[in-house]
């Protein structure tokens, strides 16, 4: 029996859908109302994935937060939730998951941990493929520069253009991508709700780390009485990698809709979106 063919080099796309939902909620607020505003913010998402598909991209994941809290509520109270979160978004979150899976996407949606972790731990597991090129992490959310890995795993932050490797890790913290979760601890992230050690700014967390290492290696003496809170918040920055997200990379391969695709709104899919789908899967069967 002959060998099997050599799998292609694949690139992995991971993008972050809740971050995704957002921009396109409030960016559709300036300027032009948009037609049929309720459901607005998922169409522009699904016109992002589109536009990448359209562009050649082939393996895409889409991580969301289904609800907001996660098991890090119950490590900090004042973690970031749901609370403040516009209804007019809120009611889009499920609507996107459903959207996205019947485009034939795969999405992941996540309760006990965070988007983050969803796209963490799809890192892991395409990182472990050795047919897999590059890993793109479409976010702009510094947590995520702790996945980043050489020039094979890097983050896109769609609004500069900016394509950050390791090296672009370290240029912009002062750290290696493995010690975000140590920066972060010490700093801060006022977006999730932690503040960091106080007294500790970014250029003196990063000196710290440069000299000492992570904060379990901290000398007695630098952070005295705050270690254990510095631990609890690098606990909290550290994201997640056992999803068991796929099996197998070629699960993220976009095929084209499932049948569920014609049967969602109108609202959602308008005549633009689904003649663009129409042409990627014309595209395909040539």
């Amino acid at each position: 029996m002959p060998d099997a063919p050599d799998r292609q080099p694949v690139i992995v796309h991971l993008i972050d859908g809740t971050y995704e939902l957002f921009r396109h909620f409030y960016g559709s607020m300036r300027g032009r109302k948009p037609k049929d505003p309720q459901f607005a913010a998922v169409r522009g998402v699904l016109g992002t994935v589109l536009g990448m598909i359209e562009g050649d991209a082939t393996h895409i994941g889409v991580a969301t937060d289904h609800v907001i809290e996660s098991f890090r509520n119950d490590l900090w109270p004042g973690y970031k939730t749901g609370a403040g979160v516009d209804p007019a978004l809120k009611a889009q979150f499920e609507p996107l998951e459903q959207a996205l899976a019947a485009m034939g996407v795969a999405v992941w949606p996540m309760v006990e941990r965070e988007a983050d972790d969803a796209m963490a731990s799809a890192v892991h597991l395409a990182a472990a493929d050795a047919s897999v090129h590059k890993v793109c992490i479409w976010t702009p959310d510094k947590d995520l520069a702790q996945c980043v890995s050489g020039e094979r795993v890097v983050q896109v932050d769609r609004r500069s253009g900016m394509i950050r490797d390791a090296a672009g890790v370290v240029e912009k913290f002062g750290v290696s991508p493995e010690h975000i979760p140590d920066y972060l601890a010490l700093v801060g992230d006022s977006a999730d709700g932690y503040p960091g050690i106080k007294g500790i700014g970014a250029v003196t967390a990063a000196g710290l780390i440069r000299s000492h290492g992570a904060i379990e290696q901290f000398p007695d003496n630098v952070l005295g009485d705050r270690r254990e809170l510095a631990l609890l918040f690098k606990t909290i920055a550290t994201l997640r990698t056992d999803a068991p997200l796929f099996g197998d990379v070629d699960e993220l391969r976009w095929d084209g809709p499932t049948d569920a695709f014609g049967s969602l709104p109108a609202g959602i899919v308008d005549d633009a979106l689904a003649g663009r789908v129409a042409a990627l899967v014309s595209r395909a069967s040539r």
